[in-house]
């Protein structure tokens, strides 16, 4: 304000206007009118620059001037001071700077009254206000003018202190001095002059004498004002270097405040300056006088009333902090944790603040896992346990006990934790359960792959406690899964298997590592398997003794069956070269397989098949039992499905695998996806078929199941000839008649063998082989119709199969007595070549001693001969002449003229033979000459007597020209002529 140059500068002119300024600010100031609060600050500010002018202008004035003019404004200025203290009462922040404006007026307006040379109370007074307005200016920012008001309480103190005074203004004396150090020293605070500051609290503290001058309050407000001040300059120093000045402010404090009688305020600043202080030691490094300090605070903190208040809690870390970098045992640490942790409210906040703090402990392990432990143990104890506390603990315990060097330690830690929690009936929700779970595997599994495997099992183990699985039984039996394959590892197969135990057996995956474990022990090794066959008679049940292939089946029953266990389980039989198994994996893969559609998956399937045929090959040359029992088991058990599995290993297993080809080359050729599969395909009949063509040599009493491996062969290899893409060759087709062949044939010997045995078989099976018989003569004469095959020699050995199984057709239609079924069968051999006359010969032995059959059926078959001989001369003059004699024998027999004239025919035919083979090597039999000289004569003669004559003549005709070729031939036709004549005239005169 330039108050001073606008006014003439005379003291009643300046008075006037103060006065003036006085009268429009008063009656604001007094009913507190807040909208004009801008303008009576500026008056007031006024105020204060005419009343210094005031009084700077007196000394150039008469007294008798100025004194009357300074007596009002004295008493202005306690009306004002005496307003702001009304005012200050209900102040605010904002209001503190209003007062601190108006009692500067007020302060300059009594400065303006004050007599030239003042008395000692008039100084003490002056002074004090001095220092409280400078105070006031200094908190409300204004330092410019606290500056100038203090410069001017410099002055009073100084002419105080230069007065002489007595004991009774001692006490004021010093009250006045201290405030205005003190004030002076704020000041100075504020302006961040510390070296300032340092000087006047030292004068105010350095003078005990001054100090015990002061009332108790006056010296709790100086204590509390140096230990604001002490603890601003520590909250503004970052790296500690400040820290001793500080301390020495905060010494100053505890010193000014510890001279005081005890109460509560004391007490708490008292209190309050300790905290600071052990604050400033921690800071300045100074741990153990840090730690003394807190030492003698902990007994007052903990027995007062408001013992968990944030303050107090600050104290109980700043302990733990403190010995935390003295490096105090843990027994010290552990006992600071627990005052801090007893003494908080258990929430997510103060739980998160503990764990944040024990992350820096890692190397503490045993305190880390105490205090986690501790609480714990206080929050399962809460009237009412909060989950969400419960689980963050228990997930950083885990992982805290994960770091533990100590195995058996962290073990122990893990099951008294989750004991309690388990105790305490709390309920782990399932997002919990399973990240404890994820945690517990997942350190279990670094062990493991480690190969650490005890260590390993021992955390799957963990997680089997009754805490997870109260609501999740499925974790048992993981964990235990885990814990069992740590085990194989390891080596002991003994414990595993005690361990899997106790999992559910209708889970796949414990299937599994049981076959595992039986792997491992070997208790499918091909010697024990022959041991226990041969010494239990083969009946047994072979799941007893082979644990792993009933693993193998079991898991294929579990719901939870996934494929990739066998393919895995396939590596393993293969890694360990256990044959048996690995046979009983490789069909149990294939059954697993859905064809359908699927070109990819029959590829799939074939080659499997590949694999299981090859591996029940190299299984059957291996000498390791007794090859005829295990065959008679086959052949007997075969029907009833109660085969022991290493019989079916040995012998049913290949034709099992062949069965199943077949199976596969069916779905293939109804998804005309053979082609895709044509190599497989070719390989799976070759092998058949030599497999079998090596059982006709080697295998004993198994005729059946080599039957069995020609048709399986011959389907096969139909199903390539009918999908090749180019022109079937004569090997195949040659193979083809072959396998039809062979199957029949053993079928058909079989069913001899049976027969010879047990006297007799069932028609149905009979039956069952005629209609293969049937079936396989059509699909050889089909081949033949076909001219797949051109060498001359396979040709006839290809004709001679058809011939071999007409033969097989009447032999067991006549078994059958279906004597209608084999007249058709001698009908159809018509057409069949030179051939025909062989088979008929073959069906005439069945039909000869055949008792039952009926004499037409054996003279057609007699009479098929006989054509076909005569047409194909293929028969022998020796069994020409047997066979004429029985179809003649037969003829004659039924005694008609049709069949005489059939006999006559044969008999004419039989003389033309005899004399065409009369010179050679192969003569017509003595002895059927004899007989058909006799016939002839005997039947001629009985014709004549039936008055036949054109009958009889043929008769003598012919028995005549035979007797050219017998003994006395000669003499034996004229006897024959002189007996015609003599009986054609006896006869020939009657008619």
């Amino acid at each position: 304000m330039s108050t001073r140059k606008q006014n003439s500068g005379t003291l009643q002119h300046i008075h006037a206007t103060i006065l003036e300024h006085i009268s429009v600010v008063k009656p604001l100031i007094e009913n507190r009118q807040t909208s004009n609060q801008a303008s009576v600050k500026e008056k007031l500010g006024q105020i204060a620059s005419l009343a210094q002018s005031f009084t700077e202008q007196r000394s150039k004035h008469s007294k008798t001037i100025w004194s009357q003019l300074a007596d009002s404004l004295d008493q202005e200025g306690v009306n004002l001071w005496n307003i702001s203290g009304l005012i200050q009462k209900g102040a605010d922040d904002h209001g503190s700077n209003d007062i601190a404006i108006l009692r500067l007026a007020a302060f300059r307006l009594i400065e303006a009254g004050l007599e030239t040379k003042p008395g000692m109370e008039a100084l003490i007074n002056i002074l004090q206000l001095a220092s409280k307005t400078g105070m006031g200016l200094a908190d409300s920012g204004h330092n410019d003018l606290a500056a100038g008001v203090l410069t001017s309480a410099a002055k009073y103190e100084e002419r105080l202190k230069s007065m002489d005074h007595t004991d009774e203004h001692r006490q004021a004396i010093a009250c006045a001095t201290v405030l205005y150090y003190s004030s002076r020293m704020e000041a100075a605070w504020k302006e961040r002059n510390d070296s300032l500051a340092e000087y006047m609290s030292r004068k105010i503290t350095d003078d005990d004498q001054r100090l015990a001058l002061l009332p108790s309050h006056a010296r709790e407000l100086l204590a509390f004002k140096l230990h604001e001040i002490g603890r601003s300059f520590l909250s503004a120093t970052q790296d500690g270097s400040k820290t001793p000045d500080v301390l020495q402010w905060l010494q100053r404090a505890f010193s000014v405040a510890d001279k005081l009688e005890d109460g509560t305020n004391i007490a708490g600043l008292k209190m309050s300056i300790l905290r600071t202080m052990a604050r400033a030691y921690f800071l300045s490094e100074a741990y153990d006088r840090a730690e003394s300090v807190l030492d003698e605070l902990m007994p007052t903190i903990d027995s007062s009333k408001d013992h968990a208040s944030s303050e107090y809690q600050e104290l109980r870390w700043l302990r733990l902090a403190v010995l935390k970098r003295r490096k105090a045992g843990n027994a010290a640490l552990l006992d600071a944790y627990r005052s801090v942790i007893n003494h908080m409210d258990l929430s997510e906040a103060s739980i998160t603040e503990i764990l944040q703090d024990l992350r820096a402990l890692g190397h503490h392990h045993t305190l880390v896992t105490s205090v986690h432990q501790h609480v714990l143990e206080l929050a399962l104890k809460q009237d009412k346990v909060e989950p969400d506390q419960i689980n963050r603990l228990l997930l950083s315990l885990i992982i805290h006990t994960s770091k533990d060097e100590d195995h058996q330690r962290a073990m122990k830690t893990l099951e008294m934790t989750f004991a309690a929690v388990y105790g305490a009936d709390v309920e782990l929700p399932t997002v919990v359960s399973t990240a404890c779970l994820t945690l517990i595997w997942q350190y279990g599994g670094r062990y493991y792959k480690s190969k650490k495997w005890a260590a390993a099992s021992d955390w799957y183990m963990a997680g089997s406690h009754k805490l997870f699985t109260a609501n999740s039984p499925s974790t048992f039996t993981k964990s235990c899964r885990k814990a069992v394959l740590c085990h194989i590892e390891q080596r002991d197969f003994a414990l595993a298997s005690t361990l899997i135990r106790r999992c559910p057996t209708n889970e796949a995956a414990t299937s599994y590592i049981m076959f595992l474990i039986a792997i491992h022990q070997g208790l499918d090794s091909e010697g024990l398997n022959a041991y226990f066959l041969f010494f239990f008679g083969l009946f047994i049940d072979y799941h007893d003794f082979f644990p792993a292939i009933r693993a193998i089946q079991d898991m294929m029953k579990a719901p939870d069956f996934d494929r990739k266990m066998l393919l895995l389980a396939t590596q393993i039989s293969h890694q360990s070269e256990m044959k048996n198994v690995l046979l009983a994996v490789l069909e149990s893969l294939l059954r697993t397989l859905k064809i359908g559609t699927n070109g990819e998956m029959l590829i799939e399937a074939m080659s499997l098949m590949r694999c299981i045929v090859k591996l029940t090959l190299t299984l059957l040359v291996e000498p390791t039992a007794n090859k005829s029992a295990l065959i008679d088991t086959v052949v007997n058990q075969f029907r009833t499905g109660l085969v022991p599995f290493y019989c079916i290993m040995k012998y049913l297993g290949l034709i099992r695998a062949f069965l199943s080809a077949r199976i596969l080359t069916q779905a293939a050729s109804s998804q005309n996806s053979v082609p895709l599969v044509y190599k497989e395909i070719s390989w799976l009949w070759k092998t058949a078929y030599n497999c079998a063509v090596q059982g006709c040599a080697e295998w004993e009493n198994a005729g059946d199941q080599i039957s069995e491996l020609f048709d399986i062969a011959r389907e096969m290899l139909e199903s390539c000839c009918h999908t090749s893409p180019i022109e079937i060759d004569a090997d195949l087709g040659l193979h083809l008649a072959n396998s039809s062949f062979a199957a029949v044939s053993g079928r058909v010997f079989s069913a001899r063998e049976v027969m010879a045995t047990n006297g007799d078989i069932s028609d149905d099976s009979i039956r069952a082989i005629s209609t293969e018989i049937t079936s396989a003569k059509t699909r050889i004469n089909d081949i033949l119709k076909k001219n797949i095959i051109r060498q001359a020699h396979d040709i006839s050995r290809v004709e001679y199969f058809v011939h071999a199984l007409r033969v097989f057709q009447a032999e067991f239609a006549a078994q059958l007595k279906d004597w209608e079924l084999l007249s058709k069968q001698i009908d159809e051999l018509v057409d069949a070549g030179p051939s025909a006359c062989a088979t008929y010969e073959a069906i005439a032995d069945i039909l000869w001693l055949e008792k039952a059959c009926p004499v037409d059926v054996l003279y057609k078959c007699l009479e098929a001969i006989l054509k076909a001989s005569l047409q194909h001369s293929t028969l022998s003059v020796e069994k020409f002449s047997r066979w004429l004699r029985a179809i003649c024998t037969i003829s004659l027999s039924k005694n008609s003229a049709t069949d005489r004239m059939k006999a006559i025919g044969y008999v004419e035919h039989a003389a033309r033979v005899i004399e065409d083979h009369h010179d050679t090597d192969e003569a017509y039999p003595m002895d059927e000459r004899q007989w058909l000289l006799a016939t002839a004569f005997n039947t001629g003669t009985e014709c004549l007597h039936m008055s036949v004559l054109d009958e009889a003549k043929r008769w003598f005709e012919v028995s005549t020209v035979i007797c050219r070729f017998v003994p006395e031939g000669k003499q034996r036709a004229e006897k024959i002529s002189e007996t015609y004549t003599h009986l054609l005239s006896r006869y020939g005169n009657r008619t």
